[in-house]
């Protein structure tokens, strides 16, 4: 158990020696850990680690999920819903279709139900790898959130069919008309477990006297509750995740407290981080295992068949993204669409956006070993390798020349109609106006009588005077003042800091008060270096 654990904090280390790396070099860190975990694989201290596809599936799965589903836009999500669900459900199922006959015409003896069950395996793409570039090289904010949108649901899609294909295989027999009601059912009754156990918690958080730290704990259990109760009864057990999540995700200011509000994202964001990169590491360091079982064909033919599906899949998205977007332009004769008109730059990246992840790879490995009590599963290590090299094609080639298809197409962002630096300043002018408002209707009589309230009034009505100049200015003489005014104020926060310093080293300061402050310095200049970024970005 000591060895695991050591091995383990040893992986962690070399996740954050390669995700610097992957910052130096400007390559999202997900291709860097994959390759990372390639190279680590030839070694002898880490070439026996073996995923597990149960640690995977209710150990990682569940929390990745759910920190997804919380981070998603409940507005966007709806707004882009009809893309959303055609991806992650109709355009699964012809994956799986494509993949399935592509397979069984192109490997002797595969059979179709063995076809549609490596369609079923490699048809999800992954989010992670996507938006992670997608940070880097600057796209429409709206593409990201279908790509997001997206990843939450075609797991549960993806592994329905994969188990109905597996169950064909292992007995013989395949029903349409049972598979399709039982699809429907898995994904219908998942959903609702996952709602009932979501309203469950949102009681727990309204009506239990809760703290920050149990609020936090709260957030770490339901993710698994979720999925273990939709799985105990043979339910999507993504789909309870999902739902559950968005959920409570659009519950948060109701349910959290504000200390709960500001150390949630934290935490989540480290567990999230920590997760995918061993994710990520953990499928390079496959690679000996999985070829080393090779046996149905040479490895040079595993490598071709590897191959040609990749291509079939890489093909097969961007025929469907294309072809989405004739369909939309069709459909908005009849029906009200997010976009009527999606032409063909957003439909080209979204198609190339299609790398895959951890859960195909689980899947592949959850495969059984036995037919039955004697028979080996027909061409197991064959379909493990070809998943392989699916993941490792898309997320290495797709993943390394996706900026430069970004840069190539050089998608126009046609669905954000206000800047989003002038957006913010909206937002904050709104608020001091609204603030200013309340404090006259209501507590007019209080203003000369109350020195506090009344410099709030006056700091709340130079705030109203520094928002409408800002709007008014033309945007050369904004961006130079904004640059002066924030490099200075961090100089003065950096003066702050240092003065708190000194203080601490004085008896009569308690350190817990020192502490405080310097958080709150901390606090002030992250929105000032994230506002740096905005402007970078832009």
């Amino acid at each position: 158990m000591q060895t695991l654990f050591v091995q383990y904090v040893s992986l962690i280390l070399i996740i954050l020696a390669l995700v610097m790396l992957a910052n130096k070099l400007r390559l999202a860190y997900p291709i860097v850990l994959v390759l990372g975990g390639l190279a680590l694989s030839f070694t002898k201290a880490f070439s026996h680690v073996v995923i597990d596809p149960e640690l995977i599936f209710f150990i990682f799965l569940p929390p990745l999920l759910y920190e997804a589903a919380w981070q998603t836009s409940w507005k966007e999500f709806w707004r882009w819903r009809r893309v959303i669900t055609s991806f992650a459900f109709p355009i699964v199922i012809l994956t799986s279709c494509v993949v399935a006959f592509a397979s069984y015409l192109l490997i002797p003896g595969f059979t179709l139900a063995l076809g549609f069950l490596l369609g079923g395996i490699v048809s999800p793409p992954d989010a992670i790898s996507a938006t992670t570039i997608m940070r880097q090289v600057k796209v429409p904010r709206s593409l990201v959130s279908i790509i997001e949108g997206e990843s939450l649901l075609n797991d549960a899609s993806s592994l329905v069919v994969f188990r109905f294909a597996l169950v064909a295989v292992t007995t013989g027999q395949f029903y349409f008309s049972e598979a399709v009601g039982s699809f429907f059912l898995v994904i219908i009754l998942g959903t609702l477990i996952g709602l009932v156990i979501g309203l469950i918690f949102y009681a727990i958080y309204m009506w239990l006297p809760t703290t920050p730290s149990i609020e936090v704990v709260l957030s770490l259990l339901a993710p698994y509750c979720m999925y273990y109760f939709a799985e105990h009864f043979h339910y999507s057990g993504v789909l309870a995740v999902v739902a559950g999540g968005l959920l409570l995700s659009n519950r948060r200011q109701n349910m959290l407290t504000y200390q709960g509000r500001v150390q949630s994202p934290n935490v989540w964001s480290t567990i999230g981080f920590v997760l995918n990169g061993l994710v990520f590491l953990l499928i390079g360091l496959q690679l000996p295992t999985i070829t080393s079982q090779i046996k149905e064909v040479s490895l040079g033919q595993a490598i071709w068949y590897g191959l040609a599906i990749s291509l079939v899949l890489i093909i097969t998205r961007l025929l469907c993204s294309l072809g989405a977007s004739l369909f939309t332009r069709f459909m908005k004769h009849f029906i009200t669409v997010a976009d009527p008109n999606p032409g063909w730059k957003i439909p080209i990246i979204f198609g190339w956006a299609g790398m895959r992840g951890v859960v195909s790879l689980a899947a592949a490995l959850s495969v059984p070993l036995l037919l039955d009590k004697t028979h080996p599963f027909p061409y197991r290590d064959l379909i493990l390798f070809i998943t392989f090299i699916v993941i490792l094609v898309t997320l290495v080639f797709q993943g390394m020349t996706m900026p430069w298809i970004i840069r190539k197409v050089n998608p126009e962002d046609r669905y954000t109609t206000i800047p989003e630096s002038r957006q913010e300043i909206i937002i904050q002018k709104k608020m001091a106006m609204a603030s200013l408002q309340f404090l006259e209707e209501q507590y007019s009589d209080q203003l000369p009588l109350n020195e506090h309230i009344n410099n709030l009034y006056a700091r709340l009505k130079l705030d109203l005077a520094f928002f409408n100049q800002e709007l008014n200015e033309s945007e050369d003489s904004k961006e130079n003042s904004l640059k002066s005014f924030q490099r200075i104020y961090l100089e003065i926060l950096q003066k702050q800091r240092d003065y708190l310093h000194q203080m601490n080293h004085r008896a009569e300061f308690d350190e817990d008060l020192i502490r405080k402050y310097l958080s709150l310095i901390d606090l002030e200049e992250m929105k000032v270096r994230e506002k740096l970024l905005q402007e970078l970005d832009v």
